[in-house]
């Protein structure tokens, strides 16, 4: 029988309830991997993904019981809804930026030295199209998702010699918890079938399109990738929206 991918590594995945990241965590765990699963509700560990101390405890035991860790896939996130710049306040602004970003931030900050320890591995980030222009998402949670982007660029440079690789995989839309209203919306109207139709595939995406993309990332296959924003969106973002938001208006 030949062996997993990511046979022998140990893996945490935040937002693995549902959607994602349980996409990834099963199949991680089909390729051989240890994962330990993280999200508010508490598959396997209960964490708060915008808290330095809570993602801390996380990794800190993840390491304890497992030996070590190789990969850490930062998924969990949360929409904030399509209000416009003029409607969301500072505090929702706030709490957006400490789940989306801030939180990848620290988990990359206290997962990175355990994964040098190991020899090198992987750490992915979940951003979003959103993250590449706008008309994806509402202005805080596109400004987030941009910063992802960012943050993992800088974060593979500061890491230089480690052996540790930092990328991020930017969804188009994909049929999830966050994202459930929309497909739900479709259908009651009878529309299902345009779901997806911006994009040149012509269909909304699967948790287990984007699992896939993050074994990718996970695994040896990908060991000259580092610093990148992969995308995986049926080629959404590989054009213009069709219409822009003026100013009290909408025109084409």
């Amino acid at each position: 029988m030949s062996k997993g991918r990511l046979e022998g590594k140990v893996a945490i995945i935040t937002g693995a309830g549902s959607g994602i990241g349980r996409a990834t965590a099963d199949l991680w765990r089909s390729e051989g991997a240890t994962v330990v699963g993280a999200d508010l509700m508490g598959t396997d560990v209960e964490v708060d993904a915008g808290s330095e101390q809570s993602v801390k405890s996380l990794i800190d035991q993840t390491v304890d019981q497992h030996g070590g860790l190789d990969i850490l896939f930062a998924n969990a996130g949360v929409s904030g809804g399509f209000d416009g710049i003029f409607d969301q306040d500072e505090r929702a602004w706030a709490e957006i930026l400490r789940v989306n970003l801030i939180g990848p931030a620290m988990a990359i900050k206290h997962a990175a030295p355990h994964i040098k320890k190991r020899g090198g591995g992987s750490i992915i980030v979940t951003a979003s199209v959103a993250g590449l222009r706008s008309g994806a998402g509402g202005p805080a949670y596109t400004a987030s998702k941009a910063g992802v982007i960012n943050l993992v660029k800088i974060s593979a440079q500061q890491l230089t010699g480690s052996g540790v690789r930092v990328n991020a995989i930017c969804p188009g839309l994909i049929e999830t918890g966050m994202t459930q209203f929309i497909y739900d919306h479709a259908r009651q109207k009878g529309r299902e079938a345009e779901i997806g139709s911006l994009n040149p595939l012509q269909r909304g995406g699967e948790p287990e399109e984007i699992a896939h993309a993050a074994l990718f990332l996970a695994s040896e296959e990908a060991s000259y990738v580092n610093g990148h924003a992969l995308v995986v969106d049926g080629g959404l973002s590989s054009s213009h929206p069709y219409t822009r938001q003026v100013y009290g208006r909408t025109a084409s």
